[in-house]
């Protein structure tokens, strides 16, 4: 048996169709559809061959089906059909394991995508005014039958003006009502005056430093590049972006964190009070817009601490790096590493210790694409003291390890002596026992290797007393 299906609501139709079909007995493999002008008939027509019945399908299985019967495979209808039948004897809507489910899941899937790519890359053309309504038009090459489930889309939110999307096959109209018919020219819209302010606009936004062409081809493929205004100049973006990129991270270099710190000192709140908090997420949550001091203009973001809200040990170093400003995680640099290394040979549960920073912004200065780090300054570490304070009145250790100078001053107030001091136990104001070691990034400055040994076996002795503690 033959169907034939109109080009214009070919899914209704067939589902009107294949009704019919099940109700007479036809089994999907006496049809033979075809979508367009009707070929004559092919073959006798079908007899019944399997037992008649009332098709019931739950809504979420249909919407799938009709979504993949927008798909440009030719086997589609009689797939669907089959799996229409099956349904209503007890197959399983969603069971990948089942060839046909698993093709019409991936053809629906695929569709979606092609109405996705219809959605980013129509670009309007005026074409002149239609009465008082400004009139558009634009041409679309899609792989698939789309026009009818995706230009609904452009109806809701061009809905103030006229506009016209043709493609190969189908052309939607739109004048205040959506309708559409089979495509009569397929000679696309001329430019309009607005193309070249779009070409202007696009290489304006073009950011050289996320170029990512495999990427970008992948969602912005090559077939859709001829109807895009920008799409030649997208070639010679690509070609500039490194030295574009260069350029950037040299004026960067030079003006860019200056200009930011200057502001950022002319906002700061260095005499905002702390705020209360009932928690360490909360206090969290509250440091994230910290801007006591012009540190927080540069950096990433803040960097809180980690660790269990009782932590018996609290570990203190002095402020964020590269890595953990930009993941907001503190210690997960190379120092942080080493950090790992020697708690774990000092007998170190990390699990039970609580790890934070003096200073919870990173402090840097730009060199090309590097960021070096800079000693905070003190008013810098007064500035962020009280959320040090904050976070060690909620966990209450009952021993803090001071790693630095800068935490060391924080915690103490005097930060001077350091290897003199390394080793022993003093008290904050609050009377909670300190002890003073080296932070580990010293070990990765050492540039003598014996001596670096030697010292990562001294910073291994603290942490052990540390440990020692914690067990005691």
């Amino acid at each position: 048996m033959h169907m034939t299906l109109p080009v214009i609501g070919t899914v209704a139709a067939w589902r009107a169709r294949v009704r019919g079909l099940a109700a007479e007995g036809i089994a999907p493999g006496d049809v033979v559809w075809q979508v367009g002008e009707d070929a004559g008939t092919l073959f006798a027509d079908a007899r019944p061959s399997i037992p008649p019945r009332q098709l019931r399908i739950n809504r979420a299985a249909l919407h799938e089906i009709e979504t993949a019967l927008c798909h440009s495979d030719p086997e589609r209808f009689n797939r669907a059909h089959d799996v229409l039948l099956r349904l209503n004897d007890g197959l399983v809507w969603g069971d990948r394991t089942d060839p046909a489910v698993r093709r019409i899941l991936e053809q629906a899937k695929s569709v979606r995508r092609d109405i996705h790519k219809m959605h980013a890359f129509v670009r309007f053309r005026e074409v002149g005014a239609s009465g008082p309504r400004r009139a558009f038009a634009a041409w679309f090459e899609p792989e698939h039958s789309i026009v009818e489930v995706g230009t609904p889309f452009f109806a809701k939110r061009f809905g103030d003006m006229d506009w016209v999307i043709a493609t190969p096959l189908v052309t939607a109209r739109f004048d205040g009502q959506l309708r559409f018919e089979e495509t009569r020219s397929t000679a696309p819209p001329p430019p309009d005056a607005t193309e070249e302010l779009w070409r202007t606009y696009y290489a304006s936004i073009f950011n050289p430093a996320r170029v990512m062409v495999k990427a970008m081809q992948s969602e912005m493929p090559r077939k859709f590049w001829k109807n895009l205004p920008e799409a030649d100049l997208i070639p010679g973006l690509i070609r500039g972006a490194e030295t574009r990129v260069r350029q950037m991270q040299e004026r960067e270099a030079e003006e860019a964190p200056a200009r930011r710190l200057a502001v950022a000192r002319r906002m700061a709140t260095p005499d905002r009070p702390m705020p209360e908090a009932g928690s360490l997420e909360a206090l969290r949550a509250q440091a994230a817009d910290c801007a006591r001091c012009p540190l927080h203009a540069p950096a990433t973001q803040t960097v809180f601490g980690e660790g269990p809200p009782d932590a018996p040990v609290v570990f203190v170093g002095e402020q964020p790096g590269d890595q953990e400003d930009l993941a907001g995680r503190p210690f997960i640099g190379p120092a942080g590493r080493v950090f790992d290394e020697v708690a774990l040979e000092a007998g170190l549960d990390r699990g039970r210790i609580y790890i934070t920073n003096a200073v919870k912004h990173f402090k840097f200065t730009q060199r090309g694409k590097r960021r070096i780090h800079q000693r905070p300054a003190t008013p810098e570490i007064h500035a962020c003291q009280g959320w040090l304070e904050a976070e060690l009145a909620m966990i209450r250790p009952r021993l803090i390890v001071a790693m630095g100078a800068t935490a060391l001053q924080t915690l103490t107030g005097s930060g001077a002596g350091l290897l003199q001091r390394r080793g022993m136990m003093e008290q904050t104001k609050k009377g909670v026992p300190v002890l003073i070691t080296i932070h580990p990034s010293y070990l990765l400055r050492l540039p003598d290797a014996e001596l670096a040994r030697a010292e990562r076996v001294r910073f291994c002795q603290d942490l052990a007393k540390a440990a020692h503690f914690l067990a005691a």
